[in-house]
């Protein structure tokens, strides 16, 4: 079918690319995005485009879907000149995206967020009709099975991208841009995600898909990109690559892809969680009867996707949000509805926090780094003493480091906001680490960080634990978990599924515990 509109469109013959960018420029003051950026996409194939963060990515994508309009440099689309001042121009021209963060309705159904926007003038009633049969004839060619009449925000993650990747073709892509489309889905879903965009390739149609996971590129595409500081620097088969390679093109330099898994020493329990339920202000239970000890000397890896308790139970025991139900232990002390502990009295307990979200909770963007890096220690006598502050001792402490987590660029008079997202980080896990922590709790250590500070995140916790740290880790990346956890915690719906040591369980195996399975039936359905 797509095969067919394409030929037609270059009168029977099929343009051999389908996107091309040609000396693409776009400036942000005086910050170069994008420099002379050249890159061609053939038609019909899955191109993988991959970067460190402000590598330029995500800027040339928002060109090539009219986001942004480059200050010189020329587009083509199947051949042809293009250009487009807004969204609606790139659409119109076949080129659909999907975002990382869903632009879906929650409480329309799958069908009216699909048409929204391109409901027609023939009412409303006809309008749905004709697109329903449409959608019928796309849902078959391409196996996107989705049930229209059910209400979004009902729907599992998997499912609402699907609405997204068929909202696009609808308004009839023939590109598809992608934007980290796995970040948000079980092992399984991302099974059968590429499925789908392998059907959509056979069809003729063309994918673009922005990732930071190595082994993705490696799984699914023909082509990949690689960019750094705003240039294209590589432009190679997948076939001919390796992860080992990509990786040293993203960073400029040789960089450890995966960390090598050595168990650490295990000590006396930190930290012991009974029953720790939550119950937020509309009687929904967020977190139910959480159970688990947390020992010295081992990283405790919390995997489940997004919204499943894993942030609830990080507010509780980091001193923020009392438990409605249970309560933990940290020495001595035992903290519950009635006995509320507090930020401040975790940090006298030796109990340090890496907050998911670093712009709500781990900085104050406004403020210059030598002051974020002591936001929650004011009280330490080195910085001063009441109301006055030593700032020269502040600032030297904040270079220090600076030097030491290789946070780019080492200037303690910076605004927290003009760092990049992997230094903003780096600047919250200099702080929570240097009061030497006897716990650690880390939340998405390495959310939209670039490959090179991840390497750098895992050694600082594997060196954390090997120290006699204990250490909870929650993340959405399962590679990750996989990677530095000496036992997985599972959580789906607010519920603990399971605890498995490292060497006990598969990607599969923690992918069913994800969606809802819980251990004992996982492990069943393993043998």
């Amino acid at each position: 079918m797509k095969k067919k509109i394409l030929e037609q469109k270059n009168g029977g013959q099929k343009s051999p690319f389908a996107v091309s960018l040609k000396s693409i420029c776009k400036s942000f003051g005086p910050v170069r995005a994008n420099d002379e950026i050249c890159l061609n996409v053939s038609s019909g194939t899955i191109h993988g485009i991959i970067g460190e963060n402000g590598a330029g990515k995500s800027t040339l994508m928002s060109i090539l879907y009219g986001f942004y309009q480059p200050d010189s440099g020329d587009i083509q689309v199947d051949g042809k000149a293009a250009i487009f001042k807004q969204p609606s121009d790139a659409i119109r021209l076949g080129i659909g995206m999907v975002h990382q963060h869903f632009m879906l309705v929650p409480n329309f159904t799958a069908l009216e967020n699909i048409i929204l926007g391109s409901e027609g003038k023939m009412g409303l009633k006809n309008g749905l009709q004709n697109a329903k049969l449409k959608l019928e004839e796309l849902k078959s060619t391409y196996g996107l099975e989705v049930d229209l009449d059910n209400v979004t925000e009902d729907l599992p993650v998997g499912i609402q991208q699907r609405i997204e990747i068929l909202k696009a073709l609808y308004r009839g892509a023939r590109v598809l841009i992608l934007d980290e489309p796995t970040g948000v889905l079980t092992p399984q879903e991302t099974d059968q995600l590429f499925e789908i965009l392998l059907a959509l390739k056979s069809e003729g149609v063309t994918i673009l898909l922005i990732t930071h996971k190595l082994h993705e590129i490696m799984a699914i595409t023909d082509e990949v990109s690689v960019m750094r500081q705003g240039k294209m620097v590589a432009n190679t088969l997948t076939k001919k690559t390796s992860p080992e390679w990509l990786a040293e093109q993203m960073v400029g330099r040789s960089v450890l892809v995966n960390t090598k898994y050595e168990s650490g020493k295990v000590g006396s329990v930190a930290l012991s969680a009974d029953g720790i339920g939550v119950t937020d202000k509309r009687g929904f239970d967020s977190l139910k009867n959480a159970t688990f000890d947390l020992r010295s000397g081992e990283i405790l890896g919390i995997a489940g996707i997004a919204g499943n308790g894993q942030s609830e139970l990080l507010s509780v025991l980091s001193g923020i949000t009392p438990p409605s139900r249970g309560n933990f232990r940290i020495n001595d002390k035992i903290f519950d509805s009635k006995n509320h502990c507090s930020p401040g009295l975790m940090r006298e307990l030796g109990l340090s926090h890496v907050p998911e979200d670093r712009h709500a909770e781990g900085l104050v963007l406004p403020f210059q780094a030598f002051e974020s890096v002591i936001l929650g220690y004011e009280k330490n006598p080195s910085f001063g003493t009441g109301f006055f502050t030593k700032p020269e001792q502040i600032q030297a402490h904040c270079a220090r480091l600076q030097d030491s987590f290789d946070v780019r660029p080492q200037n303690p008079t910076l605004i927290s906001s003009q760092f990049s997202g992997g230094n903003q980080q780096k600047l919250v896990l200099s702080r929570e680490i240097s009061s030497a922590p006897k716990i650690l709790l880390v939340g998405q250590p390495t959310r939209g960080v670039d490959i090179g500070a991840i390497e750098f995140i895992h050694k600082t916790l594997i060196k954390m634990r090997d120290s006699g740290c204990a250490i909870l880790l929650v993340s959405v990346e399962l590679e990750e978990i996989l990677s530095l956890s000496d036992r997985i915690l599972v959580m789906n719906s607010g519920e603990i599924m399971g605890i498995v040591s490292k060497a006990n369980t598969t990607k599969a195996m923690l992918g069913k515990m994800m969606a809802g399975i819980p251990l004992e039936k996982a492990i069943e359905e393993k043998n």
